[in-house]
């Protein structure tokens, strides 16, 4: 076996010096990692051929129309393959067993270059068990599956093989890596205003140009994953290698695909690899017959809160099927990265249920941390990054595990970023919880600044569970029910609605520019959707209400939610001229508890906010490290931005050299009450 890598604690405690302690732990797992990385290297042509699982397992077509197909069921005591092509005889398409475990089926083609299997008809693999019992499986690896529910809930397996003609062919190469990365999370089924589920095809056409008109330069795609639930969001994913079949074929997936990278944008997938659908018969749960083929047996395969089963990442054949799962989609579809979902339940052995972390570091590296699923993150992340140097990858990580955003060569997890699920939290408690004059600026600053040395984050300002039903977006938080009545401009400007988009402005600016190294934003929230999302379901008479996304009220220029929508697109557009998302972290000079002041320095501007309900400040003094002439280049109180037009842009501030709040200079500047403004030289 090749000689263990070991990393070099002082990259670790450059970083961290508080770590000495759990330098033996941090070495452990990334010993563990590099175990399974030599076994890789040694026994499965590395990272290059192991990741390319899909091409030797499911069902792989030669040019001469020959069909392989293998799946792992080693349980299993015999298998045919049946379907529409052999009119499901259980007898006529016998596979054999390797000592793996792995079975296998050749079937000659019909003729030259003609395949036996017609494209897009029904598969499904049949096996006996080592009781007698017979069990009938989609294929683990199937690339398509579909859902007839006026049939039935359960998918059936079908054979993916267009012609040449009707493959998609990607015209545009990847975007580069952007500098940092402002994300538009969507979901392609609520992305139609219609009481329907919303096609791959019409986000294309549709959606991919108002995202791009707003400034982002990253789609998050969501529910993506084949999933039997719709309203399950796409957290519980029965066939892991389908493209979902309620948008559309996976075909017009790749056309939507490159059309983002056409316009310059990177997409990432939200994959979920923390947990399976406990389906049997169109899942991996029990495929083989017993409990424990790909995930642990008994309670340890168990996740008690989402009723799902949970991966054995110490399995060779688990490490194949999932690493080969994100490398197929970096292959077949193009995508530039993931976005790794319940990262915390995978880290831990408690899964984070009942754990508050309160950040001791005793929590991450002590018995509670699950060592197999860190190395498999470590393996996923060195692996994609060795493959693809500009793939991103990001965590949703609650617990703020250490180095979850440290290269894996230097001890870390390997991600590229963190998503900072902090700030969302506090937003929500500061408008459920406190009046406007009760609000700590503080704490608001200590929240959005509070990261790891070294380590990406990515801010946003709430959540996508937070715009489901039985919870509120910060609109509905701020505007509730006025948002119905008092949204048009043929009626007045109520103190409930001009508050609501005074601070929805403001909190989305104070996030982008002082939260993170990324930031991210959910389908609708930009111009403050005004309802929630419900998908459909027996609760509210399988109604489409409530899961689509209404694009209407944001193009009617009678509405105010396009001011919201205008600002949006503002501060993405002075992000990508200024960049202060890849500049070091703000410099906040105040912090004004009475006066309810933030301002803070940052890629050469100054941002300034005034979160008093009722108080204007002329000749407020802030302090500025480089002199010069500054003038107003953004302000929350334009006109277009739904603003009263008591700050105009273009002011202009000369400094004064003396020092204030700890900077080498000072201007003065007229700040009205709930105005944010940001001003550069």
């Amino acid at each position: 076996m090749a000689a263990t890598a070991n990393f070099d604690p002082q990259s670790v405690l450059k970083l961290d010096g508080y770590l000495e302690p759990f330098i033996p732990a941090i070495a452990h797992r990334h010993e563990r990692f590099q175990k399974w990385k030599d076994i890789i290297d040694q026994y499965e042509g590395g990272y290059e051929k192991f990741a390319r699982g899909f091409e030797m397992m499911g069902f792989n077509v030669k040019e001469s129309g020959e069909v392989i197909y293998r799946e792992w069921a080693p349980n299993a005591t015999e298998a045919h393959l049946i379907g529409d092509f052999n009119q499901w005889n259980r007898l006529s398409h016998p596979l054999k067993k390797n000592t793996f475990g792995v079975w296998e089926l050749t079937i000659p083609p019909k003729a030259p270059g003609v395949c036996a299997i017609p494209h897009d008809s029904k598969v499904k693999i049949s096996m006996i068990t080592p009781s007698g019992a017979r069990i009938e499986r989609i294929p683990a690896w199937i690339q398509r599956v579909t859902q007839d529910l006026t049939f039935s809930p359960a998918y059936e397996g079908r054979f993916w093989n267009p012609s040449t003609s009707e493959r998609y062919q990607f015209k545009n190469p990847r975007p580069p890596q952007p500098r940092a990365i402002r994300i538009y999370e969507a979901h392609v089924g609520i992305s139609t205003s219609e009481h329907r589920v919303g096609t791959y095809k019409e986000f294309t056409k549709d959606t991919l140009p108002r995202i791009h008109a707003l400034g982002y330069n990253t789609i998050q795609l969501m529910a993506i994953m084949e999933h039997p639930y719709y309203a399950s969001f796409g957290y519980q994913v029965t066939s892991f290698f389908a493209a979902s079949s309620r948008y559309g074929t996976p075909e017009e997936l790749r056309e939507l695909v490159d059309a983002a990278h056409g316009m310059g944008i990177t997409v990432l997938l939200d994959v979920v690899h923390s947990h399976a659908c406990k389906n049997v018969l169109d899942g991996l749960n029990a495929f083989d017959g017993t409990d424990h083929q790909y995930f642990h047996e008994g309670s340890k395969g168990r996740h008690e809160l989402w009723d799902s089963r949970l991966f054995n990442y110490g399995s060779h054949e688990v490490l194949r099927f999932l690493l080969s799962n994100l490398r197929f989609y970096m292959e077949e579809y193009k995508f530039d990265g993931f976005r790794f979902d319940g990262v915390t339940s995978m880290m831990y052995v408690h899964h984070g249920i009942g754990t508050g972390f309160s950040g001791g570091y005793p929590e991450y590296f002590g018995p509670g941390a699950d060592e197999e699923a860190i190395a498999y993150l470590m393996l996923a992340n060195d692996a994609m990054h060795a493959l693809y140097p500009s793939v991103i990858t990001i965590a949703e990580d609650v617990s703020g595990m250490p180095l979850l955003c440290i290269p894996v060569s230097q001890g870390g997890i390997g991600f590229d970023y963190r998503l900072s699920m902090a700030i969302p939290d506090m937003w929500i408690k500061l408008l459920k919880h406190k009046t406007d004059d009760e609000w700590d600026m503080g704490n608001i600053v200590h929240t959005l600044t509070d990261r790891r040395y070294g380590e990406k984050s990515v801010a946003y300002a709430e959540s996508h569970d937070q715009a489901l039903v039985g919870d509120k977006t910060l609109a509905f938080w701020l505007m509730d029910k006025e948002m119905y009545t008092h949204m048009s401009d043929l009626t007045p400007m109520t103190p409930i609605i001009a508050r609501g988009l005074s601070l929805h402005k403001m909190i989305r600016l104070l996030v982008h520019s002082l939260g993170g190294e990324g930031y991210l934003n959910f389908e609708g929230n930009e111009f403050g959707h005004p309802e929630w999302l419900d998908f459909p379901r027996e609760g509210n008479n399988n109604s489409f209400q409530h899961a689509r996304r209404q694009w209407n009220i944001v193009d009617d220029q009678l509405l105010r939610y396009r001011y919201l929508n205008n600002f949006d697109a503002a501060i993405n557009h002075l992000e990508e001229e200024h960049k202060w998302l890849s500049a070091p972290q703000a410099y906040v000079s105040l912090k004004h508890g009475g006066d309810k002041m933030i301002a803070y320095e940052r890629s050469g501007l100054l941002f300034v906010f005034n979160f008093h309900p009722t108080k204007s400040f002329t000749d407020y003094r802030i302090g500025v490290d480089e002199a010069g002439e500054y003038h107003i280049i953004l302000t929350s109180d334009e006109k277009k931005f739904g603003g009263f037009e008591n700050v105009s842009c273009g002011g202009k501030f000369a400094t004064t050299p003396m020092e204030w709040n700890g900077r080498k200079n000072w201007l003065q500047i007229y700040i009205p009450s709930r105005t944010c403004v940001v001003l550069g030289k």
